[in-house]
């Protein structure tokens, strides 16, 4: 961590992302928040997350997009046009304006899927090969820090002063992350000219993933993982109203312990990399989430607040991974397009089950959806965790090599990531 810190542009691009995060991790909980206070209803505040997640859909020409434009430009005007978007938040005013919060919502969505590709593309230019799971686990902490206190600051605003306040701080929040990016001095290369058809420029990131074998053992586990996945986004205010029998307002307690699971998570995230290997440390890791969903069960506060830091610290276990895999795996002029395979083939399962969920918990209950996600989740930490090209993979000297000779270079030493996370600003 030291040798990141001492690098100039490091601070600076993490500070902007630092400072940034805490309007958003006010929003998103305020959000789900607010619907289920205007509608009474558990699905419709899940669908919240829905309209968030439903724009990954898009990600191939997101990602196209982020491998053909120079990414730092690309990133202050999409910043900058999503702040305008969220101030639609103060249009609404009663029930029948929950439409434009699910607007927002897409439009955020539609905004993180080209952060997202452009955030992992330019990082590869800022940071040296060997520290970007550093770097990504720094990043991960520092969210997952700020949402310690986002959740509670985010109800506790919306209690206190409403969600128009909380729109207010997220948009004003956007201006970090833009002031960062004008001031870095990272000179990054021009992208590479367009080559071949529209639709295997388009198809270029999967094509990646598939002849990659470690990459592909990797997000055909997580892509089953987030089948399940999506079922919390509803579950976490059944368990507070139904089982805890807490207000709506509560889930921001409940995601204030998972995001404290989450900051022990996410600093031991990268010696853990080095250590394992992104594939075997993503199949542990999937396997503690399973443990906490079951330790979720039963509708007592002690199990329920443990199984929130258990869960917590699994999550950046699996994005860190997840994406310094797919940053070493991959040459300069894909990782936009990669990034954006991933995150379609990990988060389309996800966006599928947040409405699933929605549906299935007024029939089946959390608690079922609790078990079936806990049973999910393990089959897929045992499948990762059997492959041998994961174990070679963390063992190769190669792998050694290329992390302890790269520098500051523009790119990974060979051809060879937000929950499955979103990225941040």
């Amino acid at each position: 961590m030291r040798r990141l810190l001492a690098q100039r542009d490091v601070r600076v691009y993490l500070a902007g992302q630092v400072f940034s995060l805490f309007g958003d991790s006010s929003l998103w909980l305020a959000m789900g928040i607010w619907v289920k206070t205007l509608t009474g209803s558990n699905a419709q505040a899940g669908l919240v997350f829905f309209f968030f997640t439903a724009p990954s859909l898009l990600a191939p020409a997101s990602g196209l997009l982020a491998d053909r434009v120079r990414r730092r430009p690309l990133l202050i005007v999409t910043n900058a046009v999503t702040a305008v978007a969220v101030l639609a938040l103060l249009a609404v005013s009663g029930r029948g304006q929950v439409w434009v919060v699910d607007a927002v919502m897409f439009a955020y969505g539609l905004s993180y899927g080209i952060l997202g590709p452009a955030q992992s593309a330019l990082l590869t230019v800022i940071v040296p090969a060997d520290l970007l799971p550093d770097a990504n686990g720094a990043l991960r902490t520092a969210q997952e820090s700020l949402r310690l206190i986002g959740p509670l600051a985010g109800a506790g605003l919306f209690v206190a002063v409403g969600a128009h306040v909380v729109a207010v701080i997220d948009a004003a929040s956007f201006a970090f992350p833009v002031v960062s990016l004008l001031v870095l001095r990272v000179r990054e290369p021009a992208p590479r000219p367009a080559a071949g058809r529209w639709a295997a420029q388009l198809s270029a990131g999967a094509r990646h993933i598939w002849r990659t074998v470690e990459l592909r053992h990797v997000i055909a586990a997580g892509a089953v993982t987030t089948t399940v996945f999506g079922f919390g986004e509803t579950i976490s205010y059944a368990i507070a109203g139904d089982g805890l029998h807490r207000p709506a307002a509560f889930v921001g307690v409940l995601a204030a312990v998972q995001g404290a699971g989450a900051v022990a998570g996410g600093l031991s995230a990268a010696p853990l990399v080095r250590r394992l290997g992104e594939g075997r440390l993503i199949g542990i890791a999937m396997l503690v989430a399973a443990a906490g969903a079951v330790m979720e069960i039963p509708p007592l506060l002690a199990p329920v607040l443990a199984g929130d830091i258990v869960f917590g610290a699994a999550i950046p276990w699996l994005v860190v991974g997840l994406t310094s895999l797919a940053q070493r795996v991959t040459p300069p002029e894909l990782q936009g397009r990669v990034y954006a395979a991933t995150e379609t083939l990990i988060t389309t399962p996800q966006t599928i089950s947040i409405a699933l969920g929605a549906v299935l918990i007024t029939v089946a209950g959390y608690q079922t959806l609790l078990l079936a996600m806990a049973a999910t989740i393990a089959l897929a930490g045992c499948y990762l965790l059997t492959r041998p090209e994961q174990r070679l993979a963390a063992r190769s000297p190669a792998r050694t090599r290329t992390a302890a000779t790269a520098g500051p270079a523009s790119r990974p030493a060979h051809p060879a990531p937000a929950r499955p996370g979103h990225a941040t600003k």
